[in-house]
């Protein structure tokens, strides 16, 4: 009976590293051996190059992405303009709503204030809802004398007049409120245009007066010819 030469040899099992850090027979924490192999150095360009066309793409898409950020921000500060304008047109169309109800009892504080009616616990009263409406913006327009401006102003009547030199408001019918340029209601008024006649009796006279000048101008000179004529025949 042959035997191969290995046989009867002890063969070694798999060698097994115990990498517990606390030892388990004694409890203690194990002392890590310093790696004796250095690391590798990293190159100092880190392992690759590149290139000017890869530069120059980098550089493009920078530009392009701060273009696109630049954008964004342009759009969004639109944006909240926007929403601002809104919320402010918002306020300012429910407060006139409400406002617009106070009207007829504005109207009738300045009835009396015009007749000399406003005294006594009336007038604070009426003092102080004006004081509270102009906090709120309502601002009251209108004056006698003011050039008529067929946006803020409604004609409710049309004549003519020689003592303006425009069309202007001649009588206020009713106020007019706004707040800030939003009008509430318009100021209705009685206007007047300069009287195209006016300027005829004006013409008149200043003809009449030159006529009259030189029809006096023409008698002296007749006069004065007189007195230079030549001595009759008393004097010889």
């Amino acid at each position: 009976m042959t035997t191969s030469p290995d046989e009867g040899e002890e063969k070694e099992g798999p060698v097994i590293r115990d990498k517990r850090r606390i030892d388990p027979e004694t409890g203690k924490v194990r002392e890590r051996a310093a790696d004796s192999s250095p690391a590798p150095e990293a190159p100092a360009n880190g392992g690759a190059t590149v290139s000017d066309e890869e530069v120059a793409s980098l550089k493009t898409q920078l530009a392009e992405r701060l273009a696109d950020l630049q954008r964004l921000k342009a759009e969004y500060d639109n944006y909240r303009k926007r929403v601002e304008r809104d919320r402010v047109a918002v306020r300012e169309q429910a407060l006139g709503q409400v406002l617009s109800e106070l009207f007829p009892v504005l109207d009738d504080i300045g009835r009396a204030r015009d007749h000399d009616e406003l005294t006594g616990g009336f007038k604070s009263v009426a003092e102080s809802l004006e004081a509270i409406t102009g906090k709120l913006g309502l601002e009251r327009y209108g004056e006698k004398g003011e050039p008529f401006d067929p946006v803020v102003h409604e004609a409710l009547m049309h004549g003519y007049s020689a003592e303006v030199t425009e069309t202007s408001v001649v009588d206020v019918l009713q106020p007019g409120y706004r707040i800030g340029e939003r009008i509430l209601r318009p100021a209705r008024v009685a206007v007047a245009e300069p009287d195209p006649d006016a300027d005829e009796p004006a013409a008149k006279a200043e003809k009449a007066g030159d006529a009259e000048k030189a029809a006096k101008a023409g008698s002296d000179d007749k006069a004065g010819s007189d007195d230079s004529g030549e001595p009759g025949d008393d004097g010889e």
